[in-house]
């Protein structure tokens, strides 16, 4: 599903230069759950928002299903993201001025989906993250618990092909971050694609393979032997 080869992202002022990816190579199949790992500051976030085409890369190729996409424009890449891409942030990303329903409607709308199908699948998806009661609640409303769990619910409204996860537990105490871990390993067992960016080697474990980032590059990808199933 995903390949990316010899990828590098420099970031550059007037007066430094940063390389934050230094020649990765890597490759996600479809299915697949991979937890990306490594230190502050190693290219992990960097990364992830290559795949998720919210940044282009400095040099190198990205394939996404088949298609090189590395060099798309802003509008083709916005495309792609809003049927193939689902995010899940550390901070939740909700609008605070959208109830819980409003906000895992959204990415219907913008697929102009007729109503009465946006509806049956806004309400299929909060009963699935068990949080249709709160549907009419603001996020300001919930707990961190919750607010994650509208999170995931918008990302897969849309039945993408792959969720992008960047720290999804970060914000959260350990009760909440398993039960998030276990709506993302459901998931999998469906059949999306995950990859996800995370600090906990407990976490970590939810996912079929681990790659260690450090500095810009790849040191370590590994199938993981402690795979929850």
């Amino acid at each position: 599903m995903i390949t990316v080869k010899n990828l590098f992202k420099i970031f550059q002022t007037d007066e430094v230069e940063t390389t934050a990816l230094n020649g990765v190579n890597l490759e996600v199949n479809g299915g697949e759950f991979v937890a990306i790992m490594g230190p502050s500051g190693c290219g992990k976030s960097t990364l992830l928002n290559i795949l998720g085409l919210l940044d282009n890369p400095s040099d190198g190729e990205y394939y996404f299903a088949g298609q090189e996409v590395g060099r798309f424009s802003e509008s083709q890449r916005a495309s792609l993201r809003k049927n193939n891409i689902g995010f899940v942030f550390q901070s939740f990303n909700l609008i605070d001025e959208l109830t819980v329903y409003e906000n895992v409607e959204l990415p219907l709308l913008y697929l102009k989906m007729p109503g009465a199908e946006r509806k049956k699948r806004v309400t299929q998806k909060l009963e699935q993250m068990n949080i249709y009661q709160r549907r009419n609640h603001f996020p300001q409303q919930l707990s961190g618990g919750q607010q994650q769990r509208v999170a995931v619910a918008r990302a897969v409204i849309t039945d993408p092909k792959i969720i992008l996860a960047d720290e999804p537990t970060g914000n959260l105490d350990s009760t909440h971050g398993d039960e998030v871990m276990a709506m993302l390993g459901a998931l999998n067992q469906t059949g999306t694609t995950i990859v996800m960016v995370t600090h906990s080697p407990a976490y970590a474990e939810y996912a079929q393979r681990v790659v260690h980032l450090f500095d810009g590059q790849i040191i370590t990808d590994q199938q993981n032997n402690n795979y929850h199933l």
